[in-house]
């Protein structure tokens, strides 16, 4: 008998559009002879099963069942596609764990630590990894532009520390731009980071573990037409992702070391996708941000890694849930 996968989809955040395109993707290519999948949404309306004819039949929170019919579903494991708060911020990893339901994404504590910008480069820096100077700002306690231009060169990314898909992030080159662009992050967030830029080259990477092997997917180099890779280059067209990278193969490993050294060090699950600025002057990879839950939509990166590496996303996300039991 298949084992029940609940794919959760949804969301409580502007992400949740990604989340549903994710969840698309991941449906068409679950292996129909192996696992049974049940599209569970997510969003501030309730949560639901929707089953084939997009009938709704409410979850039970009390142990994430569902009565679809006469028959009560009880899942085996859940296969993450919601992105953003509460899938991506170890909300749902902590209610899964107190169900003792197993799921394929990193564990409550890595998923929240992540999914907050300044803690996870302060944590990757404590391990000795290479990433750009910042100031972490709080909503009742900004700072002032002189404050932050006293310590931190431009030009300056701004970004809302929790969330992603590169909603509110803002590259600012003038002192005059500052806090407009804080501003504009601080309608995303409580809090903000700054972080100096770094000139290199852009790459993401991403990362899994299967049968007891960490596994680093091909290398993407991300080329934008943009001043950097916002929400519009990333699903919207306006940016290059060239899959595998061309670049030197010393370069590659640092990449692949420093990406496989972060999977370690944050005790990560599942997929994850890990974003680099490789700057060629000091010749290491800078590390950016870790997405546990990274894009899987048709315009996403790692499907693209994933096809790249020779396997198919059927096997891709069997060997997800697979990873689920272990």
């Amino acid at each position: 008998m298949n084992k029940k996968i609940a794919l959760v989809t949804g969301g409580y955040s502007g992400e949740s559009v990604i989340s549903y395109k994710s969840a698309e993707t991941i449906r068409k290519n679950i292996d129909p002879a192996k696992w049974d999948y049940y599209l569970i949404d997510i969003n501030l309306q309730g949560w639901y099963y929707i089953d084939a004819r997009g009938e709704k039949f409410p979850v039970d929170k009390n142990d994430f069942s569902v009565i679809a019919g006469n028959e009560k579903i009880n899942f085996d494991a859940v296969l993450m596609g919601l992105h953003g708060t509460p899938g991506e911020d170890g909300k749902l990893q902590g209610y899964f764990d107190c169900l003792k339901i197993p799921y394929s994404t990193c564990d409550a504590a890595t998923s929240a630590l992540t999914f907050n910008k300044r803690f996870t480069v302060a944590v990757a820096s404590f391990a000795g990894m290479h990433v750009a100077r910042s100031l972490h700002l709080f909503k009742d306690n900004p700072l002032t532009t002189a404050e932050i231009l006293g310590q931190l060169a431009l030009p300056l990314f701004i970004k809302p520390n929790n969330g992603g898909s590169s909603l509110g992030i803002s590259k600012v080159k003038e002192a005059g731009e500052l806090e407009s662009a804080i501003l504009k992050a601080f309608n995303e967030d409580e809090q903000v980071l700054v972080e100096e830029f770094i000139t290199g080259r852009e790459f993401t990477i991403g990362v899994f573990k299967s049968k007891g092997k960490i596994i680093a997917l091909p290398i993407t180099e991300i080329v934008t037409q943009n001043e950097f890779f916002d929400f519009n280059a990333k699903y919207e067209g306006a940016s290059e992702e060239i899959t595998p990278a061309s670049i030197d193969e010393v370069v590659a490993d640092k990449i692949r070391a420093a990406a496989k050294m972060a999977y370690e060090v944050f005790n990560c699950r599942g997929v994850v996708r890990i974003d680099f600025i490789y700057n060629e002057i000091s010749g290491h990879p800078f590390l950016l941000e870790i997405n546990t839950v990274p894009g899987q939509s048709a315009a996403s990166i790692v499907p693209q890694q994933v096809k790249a590496m020779g396997w198919s996303l059927q096997e891709f996300y069997s060997a997800l849930i697979e990873e689920c039991f272990k």
